[in-house]
């Protein structure tokens, strides 16, 4: 496992959990509003499994669960027996994903090695490849790994980070209709920062008024909705 970043304690990133998280350093996709730059270009001091485990066992009375993202972890090959561990141990996962590798997915779904998924929908399929950086995306992998979530049982939620240079209001609503019916799915506005894979300055977020306006729309299409700003 190539683990570059470490957050040693979360109150936010596993529901109801206090959880470590750990950063995957690379990424398949360039999504400019990426907070994550220095993970998504591999950049980083490398943390070893026996260091990991060594801290989270030291930790274990005040640690609930783990999260593993990135980056994106599931281009990482040794994330199947990183996992095993984590739950041979008695840890809850999560797993942040962009559901480019379905494949993945799959085998941890059936295997029953995560606890809960976030998966990162970028916008409507059609524009995937303006806001990846990718061109000729294969879309039916982000189609498949929807699939593989909701029919799954593991808790999961969707969510699309939203800044007016990538995504209209109409994308949006779209995003929403694409994945009505889902348990969960949250906006997260976009936030700037130094740390912004295209740089800083260059992204808007939306209004509150506008992000309320898209959510007398969709809102009542989830068990859950909501807007992260």
């Amino acid at each position: 496992m190539n683990i570059i970043g470490q957050q040693k304690s979360s109150f936010i990133d596993y529901p109801n959990n206090i959880c470590t998280v750990y950063f995957t350093g690379g990424c398949n996709f360039k999504c400019p509003y990426c907070h994550n730059k220095d993970m998504v270009d591999n950049k980083g001091t490398k943390i070893t499994e026996e260091d990991i485990f060594n801290f989270l066992n030291k930790r274990r009375k005040f640690i609930d669960a783990v999260c593993i993202s990135g980056g994106e972890p599931t281009l990482q090959k040794n994330l199947y027996s990183f996992i095993s561990r984590l739950k041979k141990e008695g840890f809850l996962v999560k797993l942040d994903t962009n559901g480019y590798r379905p494949d993945v997915l799959k085998s941890l779904i059936d295997d029953g090695m995560l606890d809960y998924i976030a998966m990162d929908i970028k916008g409507p399929l059609e524009v995937y490849d303006k806001i990846t950086g990718i061109n000729n995306i294969d879309l039916s992998l982000i189609e498949e790994s929807i699939r593989l979530i909701r029919n799954s049982n593991v808790e999961y939620e969707f969510r699309t980070t939203v800044c007016k240079e990538l995504l209209t209001k109409d994308d949006i609503v779209k995003v929403g209709n694409m994945l009505k019916g889902s348990k969960k799915y949250f906006i997260q506005n976009f936030k700037d920062g130094e740390n912004v894979l295209c740089g800083k300055d260059k992204l808007t977020a939306f209004s509150t008024d506008e992000l309320l306006e898209i959510e007398k729309i969709i809102g009542e299409w989830f068990e859950t909705f909501n807007i992260r700003k």
